[in-house]
C-alpha cells in the first residue's frame, strides 16, 4: 500500500538504477578497450624507433626525417617523411606483445604522397616472434602487410595480406587506394568472427570475411559436378504458342509486287526493248516465313544449374583470424622517388576510438588544402618561368645560330669576290704584256 502509494518516488529510484546500469556498462566497455600502440611522431620518436642496416652495405638504404612535409593542416603536426630517390626504408618500433584471440584487431595510420610517385610503396607491416630490428628488410615474415603500392597509372593496388601458418596469402579482391597528394586514413579491422572491413578516411571501401575473400581454406561449398540435370527439367522460358494456327492464305503473299507508281519510260520501243515491265518493290504485305507466336512456358522451371554441396575437403578452423601475437610494427618500403609522410600509427581493439583520431586529424583538412592548392600554385609558376627561361634561351641560341650562319655566307661571299676580281686583274695584266 505505500509503495503504491508512492509511485513517483519508485519512478525516480527506478530512473536511478537504470541510469547507473548504463553508466556502469560504458565504463566497463571503455575500460575493456585498449590502445596496444599509437605513434604521432612527436618529439623523441627517435627512441621508439630502431633504423635497419638493411641495403646499407649496397648504398641503397633511405633515411626518414621529421617534417609535417611541404603542405600541412597542422605544420606542428609532424610524421616521418622518406628522403634520397631510388632507395629502400626500412625501421621498426617494438610494442606490447598482444594477441587479437578473441578481440578485434584495428591498424590504422595516415600517409601523404608529396611526390610524383612513380613506383613506390606507402604499406606498413605487424611482425611476430623475434625480429633482429637492425636487420629488418624485405625478407622478414609478417603476419599483415597493408596499405597503398603504386606503380605507374596502372598499379594503384591496396594491399591487405595476412599470414597463416607461416604462408602469405593476398585478398582477392582488387581495392584501389587514393593517389592524390593529400593525406589519407588506411584501416584495416579484424574480427573474431573472421570478418574484416577496410576504411579509407572513415570510410568503409570494401568488407567480408577471411573464409571468402582470401583463399586461406578450402570452400565451405563447392558446386555438386556429378549432378546432371533431370530428364523431365524444362528450362524453356518461351514455347511456340500451340494455339497459334497460319492464317489462310498466309503462304500466297509475295514478297515482292510491281511498283504501282512505275510509269513505261516514253522512248520505250518494244520491238527493241521487248515488253515493258515495272520494277519490283518489297510487298509491305509480306511478313517473311510464318512462325507460331511465343507465349510463357507454363512449366519452365528457371535455367538448370548445378546445386551447392558441402565441400568434403574443408575443415574449419574456428581461430583462422587469429595471428600470432604480435610484437612489433614495421615501414619496409622501396621508392623511386621519395617525399611520403607516415604519421598517426595506432594498434588498438576499438574502432571508435581509431573513428575519432580520423576526425581529429582532419580537423584540419580544410588547411591542408588550401595549403596544397597555394604550393601548387608556387609549383606551376615556378615551372611557367623556368619554361619561359628555356624559350627565351632558345631563341637566343638560334639567333646566334642565325647570325653565324649570315656571317659565314658573307665570308664565302667575299672569298668568292676576292678571287674573282684577282682573276679579272691577272686577264688585264696578261693583255698589257
Amino acid at each position: 500500500m505505500g509503495v503504491l502509494g508512492n509511485s513517483s518516488g519508485f519512478s525516480d529510484m527506478l530512473k536511478k538504477h537504470l541510469l547507473l546500469a548504463l553508466l556502469l556498462s560504458f565504463l566497463l566497455t571503455f575500460s575493456l578497450s585498449e590502445v596496444i600502440f599509437e605513434e604521432r611522431f612527436e618529439d623523441g620518436w627517435q627512441s621508439r624507433w630502431v633504423k635497419s642496416d638493411w641495403k646499407r652495405s649496397e648504398g641503397k638504404a633511405g633515411s626518414f626525417k621529421h617534417t609535417a612535409g611541404k603542405w600541412a593542416g597542422d605544420p606542428d603536426d609532424k610524421g616521418i617523411q622518406t628522403s634520397t630517390d631510388a632507395r629502400h626504408f626500412a625501421l621498426s618500433a617494438k610494442i606490447p606483445e598482444f594477441s587479437n584471440k578473441n578481440r578485434t584487431l584495428v591498424l590504422q595510420y595516415s600517409i601523404k604522397f608529396e611526390q610524383e610517385i612513380e613506383c613506390g610503396g606507402g604499406y606498413i607491416k605487424l611482425l611476430s616472434g623475434f625480429v633482429n630490428q637492425k636487420k629488418f628488410g624485405g625478407d622478414t615474415p609478417y603476419s599483415v602487410m597493408f596499405g597503398p603500392d603504386l606503380c605507374g597509372t596502372q598499379t594503384k593496388k591496396l594491399h591487405v595480406i595476412v599470414s597463416y601458418q607461416g604462408q602469405n596469402y593476398p585478398i582477392k579482391k582488387d581495392l584501389q587506394c587514393e593517389t592524390d597528394k593529400l593525406t589519407h586514413f588506411y584501416t584495416f579491422i579484424l574480427r573474431p568472427d573472421a570478418s574484416y572491413s577496410v576504411l579509407i578516411d572513415n570510410r568503409e571501401r570494401e568488407s567480408g570475411s577471411m573464409y571468402s575473400d582470401w583463399d586461406i581454406l578450402p570452400p565451405r561449398k563447392i558446386k555438386d559436378t556429378k549432378a546432371k540435370k533431370p530428364a523431365d527439367w524444362d528450362d524453356r522460358e518461351y514455347i511456340e504458342d500451340p494455339n497459334d494456327v497460319k492464317p489462310e492464305g498466309y503462304d500466297s503473299i509475295p514478297a515482292e509486287i510491281p511498283d504501282p507508281k512505275a510509269k513505261e519510260p516514253d522512248n520505250w520501243d518494244e520491238e527493241e526493248d521487248g515488253i515493258w515491265k515495272p520494277p519490283k518493290i518489297p510487298n509491305p504485305a509480306y511478313k517473311g516465313p510464318w512462325r507460331r507466336k511465343k507465349i510463357k512456358n507454363p512449366n519452365y522451371k528457371g535455367k538448370w544449374k548445378n546445386q551447392w554441396i558441402d565441400n568434403p575437403e574443408f575443415e574449419d578452423d574456428p581461430d583462422l583470424y587469429v595471428l600470432k601475437p604480435i610484437k612489433y610494427v614495421g615501414i619496409e618500403v622501396w621508392q623511386v622517388k621519395a617525399g611520403a609522410v607516415y604519421d598517426n600509427i595506432l594498434i588498438c581493439d576499438d574502432p571508435e576510438y581509431a573513428k575519432q583520431v580520423v576526425e581529429e586529424v582532419f580537423a584540419h583538412r580544410e588547411s591542408e588544402k588550401e595549403a596544397f592548392e597555394e604550393a601548387e600554385k608556387v609549383r606551376k609558376a615556378r615551372e611557367e618561368e623556368e619554361a619561359q627561361r628555356a624559350r627565351e634561351e632558345g631563341e637566343r641560341r638560334r639567333r646566334e645560330r642565325g647570325h653565324d650562319r649570315r656571317y659565314r655566307d658573307r665570308e664565302r661571299y667575299r672569298d668568292r669576290y676576292r678571287k674573282h676580281h684577282r682573276r679579272d686583274y691577272l686577264d688585264d695584266y696578261h693583255d698589257e704584256l
